[in-house]
């Protein structure tokens, strides 16, 4: 069984700010933490640096709107520049390097909302993610110069080290204590991602509590050839 099928059978728990492993991050989550309404915030980094996990946890904890290049223009730009009252509170764009010359256009627009309502009752966040700093990204002048308008954090990768010690504490958690061996092994053979670590945490204390067995780098091994577990979870 390929590792992407098993990513698909094993989904990736939603990502909250509590369950972010913050790493080198620790300025980036505070941020996010605080985000209040008529602030922006933007986030860059490398892939696997978490920019989607943290945006995605940062809309966990208030009413928002979840845009990003399969979004369609109309609906972004109704959004831009809606004068109806707001029931959310936060609009997040994931990965706008992605998006087409239209989306930008709307991003653009929808910049220009949130600062002309920073201050009054209509007021709302704004974050923003994209693969490298606002005066390098591959986008429309107009809107590079506004990705910086607010807070900017370049977002770094977990070691192995953070990793380790995030999946360690995770488990422990679910009371399912790890070896160092299968830890290893876990970072060596599975994904980089810390969210489907963490599944994968969920789907062996699962397993080893079926078969009456204890966790070992066997049984992990043996768990994800068992497509009928697997695909049961």
């Amino acid at each position: 069984m390929n590792r992407q099928l098993l990513l698909e059978i094993i989904p990736a728990p939603e990502p909250t700010l509590d369950s972010t492993v913050i790493g080198e991050n620790a300025a980036a989550v505070d941020a996010a933490r605080g985000l209040q309404a008529g602030r922006a915030l933007y986030f860059w980094g490398p892939p696997g640096s978490g920019r989607s996990h943290l945006l995605r946890a940062l809309a966990q904890q208030t009413p928002s709107i979840y845009l990003d290049s399969a979004s369609t223009p109309e609906i972004m730009m109704s959004l831009a520049t809606s004068n109806e009252p707001d029931s959310h509170k936060l609009v997040v764009v994931d990965d706008i390097q992605d998006m087409s010359e239209d989306q930008q256009a709307c991003v653009f627009a929808l910049y220009n909302r949130w600062r002309a309502c920073a201050t009054t009752e209509s007021a709302f966040a704004l974050a923003v993610t994209g693969d490298r700093a606002p005066m390098v990204m591959p986008l429309r002048e107009d809107l590079r110069t506004r990705l910086g308008w607010d807070l900017v954090f370049r977002l770094e990768p977990l070691s192995d080290r953070d990793k380790f010690a995030a999946l360690k504490t995770y488990a422990e958690g679910q009371g399912l204590p790890l070896s160092s061996e299968v830890l290893d092994w876990m970072l060596i053979h599975y994904s980089r991602d810390i969210r489907q670590l963490f599944a994968l945490v969920d789907a062996l204390d699962q397993y080893s509590l079926s078969k009456h067995r204890t966790v070992t780098v066997p049984l992990l091994r043996t768990m994800l050839t068992d497509r009928d577990f697997l695909q049961s979870t």
